[in-house]
């Protein structure tokens, strides 16, 4: 096997902003630029590379195809105790003459000092420079090492007088600025052919371009591998993402050979749309020259289908030992920002210049959920359902990448748990062409099919969660990539219900002051929420410092209703950033109380600043007519002006009550009348022990109490009130003022 070294940085992601009362959405993702050299795993911050990781990686051979369909990154986790590991200890000082170290205990300036000896009898001083040392000094900041030859002095001076029978005075230097250091290097050799890119910025995913012709594809925009911005706040634009494939030996072939490489790409998708300024790049690497050149690049610009390109390798540096390929994009650093997708890159030869079909049948969009309504619902409200909750039309798109049309074939639908078959459905090739004869060349097709007559998941499985196996298959008439003409999920049933494919294309929140955010949701039944999933989208501003109120409304009308819990004025919180991409923070509530809700309630937050709290948006599945806002203290409600589902889940207790030691306060309630009031209130307590209510504005002041049953408001300023239990703070209902 043959092996090259490549060098691999990390790197990070972000989001858009809109400047409206309700700032739609903006997309996730800026780093620095890699440079040519060995794979190294230390941290960019990092001032020394001691005890990170070399790899070496193997060579690959052609062709070379990635329809994005299966992650191909190589991923490098080093292993101090893995086989074949060596090391090699790098010394800051070492000797020029020997080039053997520096003993530890000698130090070293590199000002020039000197022995000065004073002559009483003469009274004349002579200065006697001391000998330099000739040293090599090792950079450690980065590796490759560097090292630089100096002349280094000892950190000292000696005064010395002649003629009286003294001792000579030796003055040091504070904190001599050379000493011996070391730092260890530890090399591991990676040999896997299945894995063909050496750095993973770019987002391999199946969500964010649009009506991609296959199954996954790269996405490149302002995001680290991590999901994390690589300059938060920034309005600089740089090199982002970079993708480098494996070292490649082309030396058996030349330009008789037909080399060609292919590749798809698209701007913007379902992400956000680059600029004139912004780019998609690619570049080859000539090993005998170690330098990388311009080979293609894209000005971005709206959306549109993805388009193919095709290059012929012809210069002769190109045909060595040793050859790479790397995308990369130019564009903001701040977030998910100015995105490419690239797909299907293929490096093959005997190729020509109209071979730019890449003929597949293949899914488009991977199967999500096969529930009406949600991706996910608690297995306790699913099994004690009794209607059929199976989806009556689960959206499937397929396409054709035949350049002649193609007879359809029936496809299918499996479930299964641990290996074991539970059901299957038919998906009819008639639907699946969308009633064509044959499927048409190039074309895209979607269809629905009704999941509601046959299977349904087993209600009797014992257990507080469950999770599914789905297999969806389809094809057609011809020799295509089995990589795609298959998809699979988890059909999971846990403490949540969702309606997000858990990604997030875009991100969104109300903008205003005390502004309101409030998802509805139709559960099964009537339970308890023990609080909220939400995931928040680190996006061109960091918001983590920002304050909002969880809460929990009643339906009133299909709108937000009474207020059945919010966080305490003086416990807010703060969005919190998951470490990776997608991933959801939970926000219990104050106190671990159980929160008792209807089968139809909304849970959301007030906010206290008026800035955006980018919230995730799956942009694959629509769920906006489910989105509500107000910026009006809840006077009025509002649906957003974009599509997508939001990324906030409702946690139930169901089972888990004892597991998490959740409290449940008493199912009785306050009766709060009249409301509106003009001045008034009065207020009734399922309570015997109540101590009377404080009143607090919607900013979280405190401005008045009252003992008893009656609250007199007629003082206050029209406006929204919260009056709250001094002895059951978790009940707190909003009162309106207004004469």
């Amino acid at each position: 096997m043959n092996f090259n070294l490549t060098f691999i940085l990390v790197v990070l992601l972000q989001i858009t902003t809109l400047a409206q009362a309700f700032s739609p959405f903006a997309n996730l993702g800026k780093k620095q630029k890699p440079t040519s050299g060995s794979v190294h795993s230390s941290n960019e911050k990092s001032i020394s590379f001691d005890s990170t990781f070399v790899f070496l990686t193997d060579t690959l051979a052609l062709p070379f195809l990635d329809d994005f369909s299966t992650s191909k990154f190589q991923v490098f986790q080093g292993d101090y105790n893995a086989v074949g590991v060596t090391y090699q200890t790098y010394y800051r000082l070492i000797f020029a003459s020997t080039n053997n170290p520096v003993p530890i205990q000698n130090v070293y300036t590199n000002q020039a000092t000197f022995r000065r000896v004073f002559d009483l009898n003469t009274q004349t001083t002579n200065d006697i420079p001391f000998a330099p040392t000739n040293i090599i000094e090792t950079d450690f900041s980065a590796y490759p090492p560097t090292q630089t030859p100096i002349l280094l002095f000892p950190p000292y001076y000696i005064y010395d007088t002649v003629g009286i029978p003294d001792q000579s005075d030796t003055l040091w230097i504070a904190n001599p600025a050379y000493f011996q250091d070391s730092a260890r290097i530890f090399f591991q050799t990676i040999s896997d052919t299945s894995k063909i890119w050496v750095d993973r910025q770019a987002f391999h995913n199946f969500t964010f371009a649009s009506n991609p012709r296959t199954l996954g594809v790269a996405t490149f925009d302002g995001l680290d591998e991590d999901g994390y911005p690589y300059q938060f706040g920034s309005s600089i634009t740089n090199y982002g993402d970079f993708l480098t494939t494996k070292p490649l030996d082309l030396s058996p072939y030349d330009a008789g050979d037909s080399l060609y490489l292919s590749f798809l790409y698209q701007p913007e998708g379902l992400g956000d749309v680059p600029e004139v300024g912004d780019s998609l790049i690619l570049e080859f690497y000539a090993p005998e020259l170690d330098q990388w050149f311009h080979i293609w690049s894209i000005s971005g610009s709206p959306n549109h289908p993805f388009k193919p390109v095709h290059i012929p390798l012809t210069q002769a540096s190109f045909f060595k030992k040793g050859f790479k390929m790397r995308f990369k994009n130019y564009g903001a650093l701040s977030g998910s920002l100015d995105h490419f997708h690239i797909d299907y890159v293929h490096l093959r030869t005997l190729s020509d210049q109209g071979d730019t079909l890449f003929k597949d049948f293949a899914f488009s969009y991977p199967l999500n959920t096969l529930l009406e309504r949600f991706t996910h619902v608690p297995w306790d409200h699913y099994k004690q359902s009794v209607e059929n909750k199976m989806s009556n039309g689960i959206k499937v798109k397929v396409y054709n990448g035949s350049n002649s049309a193609e007879n359809y074939q029936n496809g299918q639908i499996s479930i299964s748990q641990n290996g074991n078959q539970e059901g299957t459905f038919s998906l009819s090739g008639f639907t699946l062409a969308e009633g064509n004869i044959n499927y048409n060349p190039n074309t895209l097709y979607t269809s629905y099919h009704d999941l509601s007559s046959g299977y349904e998941f087993d209600r009797n499985k014992p257990g507080n969660h469950q999770e599914f196996e789905v297999k969806g298959s389809v094809s057609a008439q011809f020799p295509n990539l089995n990589s795609n003409d298959s998809c699979q999920f988890i059909q999971g049933f846990y403490n949540y219900y969702s309606y997000d494919d858990g990604s997030a294309e875009a991100a969104f929140g109300p903008t205003g002051a005390q502004s309101m955010l409030a998802v509805h949701f139709d559960a099964y039944e009537a339970d308890s929420l023990l609080g909220l999933y939400i995931h928040f989208v680190p996006s061109v501003v960091d918001v983590s410092n920002k304050l909002f109120y969880l809460t929990v409304w009643e339906d009133n009308n299909g709108i937000p209703g009474n207020i059945l819990y919010e966080d305490e004025a003086f416990s807010p919180r703060q969005p919190t950033y998951a470490n990776g991409r997608n991933n959801y923070n939970a926000y219990y509530f104050n106190g671990n109380i159980k929160v008792a809700v209807g089968t139809s309630f909304f849970i959301g937050w007030r906010q206290v600043d008026p800035i955006r709290y980018n919230a995730g948006l799956d942009r694959n599945i629509d769920n906006s007519n489910q989105i509500f806002y107000s910026v009006d203290f809840g006077g009025s409600w509002e649906n957003p002006p974009f599509l997508g589902s939001p990324m906030l889940r409702p946690i139930f207790s169901t089972a888990l009550d004892g597991e998490l030691g959740i409290e449940t306060p008493s199912s009785a309630s306050y009766l709060t009348y009249p409301n509106p009031t003009t001045g008034m209130i009065f207020v009734k307590s399922p309570f015997s022990d109540e101590q009377g209510y404080l009143v607090y504005t919607m900013q979280g002041e405190q401005i008045m109490s009252f003992e008893g049953e009656q609250g007199d408001f007629s003082a206050l300023p029209n406006g929204y009130y919260l009056v709250q239990s001094i002895k059951h703070p978790e009940h707190r209902v909003k009162i309106i003022r207004c004469d």
